[in-house]
């Protein structure tokens, strides 16, 4: 790895090959791996916010050096890997969604470094790793939570991009909403980009003008026309209850740490390899949560109910379904 290289670059010439493999082992414990990022929008894009939290906690423990770039527009996406790969780090964190192909060409070229990417499929020997947000047991939960407060039974889904990972998500957020009432009927729509709250909020206010009174803010955007529609929303990924009081009903939060904590070791320990972290996303170990309920929004029977849920869970008796089709509106 280019940890192992820099440490032999300070070696005196005249050590032995004992002490020299010594010194070795001592320094590579001791040098913090030195890992970037690559964001295709702004750290604080919720997505995105939940990688960068986590790889600022493993620089604050002292285990990385942390840089990134945000805003790397998909056309300049390949030079800012091979900008990195070049500067020697150690270990490389991004989302290769729209630049897959190229990406994982990159990746061939620069086998000593450690790549671990967002990515709609699967990992690539010898260094390409892949992840994502896969809480859709969270979302469920959620959609319990919605479930039971629409009045309307109709509810608004406003999305990013109907790709595998967030259609996940939505299905399993209306399985939650379809156990309390089968007759809820949803509205759903994708703005066909990860980061724009205008349009976002456009969207959910047409929901809101056609009836629905509880929102699924998977983008940002979304809980501004809640709040000003007076109606409610649904988090994900990220809580933002303090930034909408009186409106964000329940969250679905994302922990990155397991994944960012892993690719870590492995790579300290010289036994990265390319593997699929999606499941270190899930709730059972520790991947995702459900942020704590407002009692004055949220009747305690529905929380008790959610922590029903959330305990057959996590012993393994209660299993979300899993649908990656794109979801489509249900109201008629």
């Amino acid at each position: 790895m280019a940890t192992t290289r820099r440490i032999f670059n300070h070696l005196a010439i005249g050590c032995t090959t004992a002490s020299l493999l010594a010194l070795t082992a001592g320094a590579a414990l001791a040098e913090p791996l030195e890992v970037a990022a690559i964001y295709t929008v702004p750290v604080e894009q919720q997505w995105v916010s939940r990688i960068h939290k986590a790889l600022n906690a493993a620089a604050e423990r002292g285990d990385i050096t942390y840089t990134f770039s945000e805003n790397v527009s998909n056309t300049d996406y390949e030079r800012v890997m091979r900008e990195y790969a070049e500067q020697g780090v150690d270990l490389v964190f991004g989302e290769v969604f729209g630049v897959e192909r190229a990406a994982r060409e990159v990746a061939k070229d620069y086998p000593e470094v450690a790549w671990v990417m967002g990515s709609s499929f699967g990992p690539e020997e010898p260094n390409f790793s892949v992840f994502d947000n896969y809480i859709q047991e969270c979302s469920y939960l959620t959609g319990l939570v919605a479930g039971a407060k629409s009045e309307s039974k109709l509810i608004g889904l406003v999305g990013g991009y109907p790709i595998p990972e967030v259609n996940r998500l939505m299905h399993a957020f209306m399985d939650g909403a379809r156990e309390i009432d089968p007759e809820i009927r949803f509205l759903v729509t994708f703005i066909g980009s990860w980061y724009d709250p205008p349009k976002a909020k456009e969207a959910a206010f047409a929901m809101i003008d056609a009836g629905a009174d509880v929102m699924y803010a998977e983008r940002y955007g979304v809980s501004d026309a809640a709040v000003e529609r007076d109606v409610y929303a649904i988090g994900n990924v990220i809580d933002t209850a303090d930034e909408y009081p009186g409106s964000i009903l329940a969250s679905a939060i994302w922990h990155m740490e397991p994944t960012v904590d892993r690719a870590i070791e492995k790579v300290q320990a010289g036994a990265y390899e390319a593997e699929n972290y999606g499941p270190l996303s899930h709730m059972p170990v520790g991947g995702c949560s459900i942020a704590e309920m407002d009692d004055e929004l949220v009747d305690p029977e529905v929380q008790a109910l959610v922590r029903e849920r959330e305990a057959e869970i996590m012993a393994g008796t209660f299993e979300v379904e899993i649908n990656d089709d794109e979801p489509v509106s249900s109201a008629r």
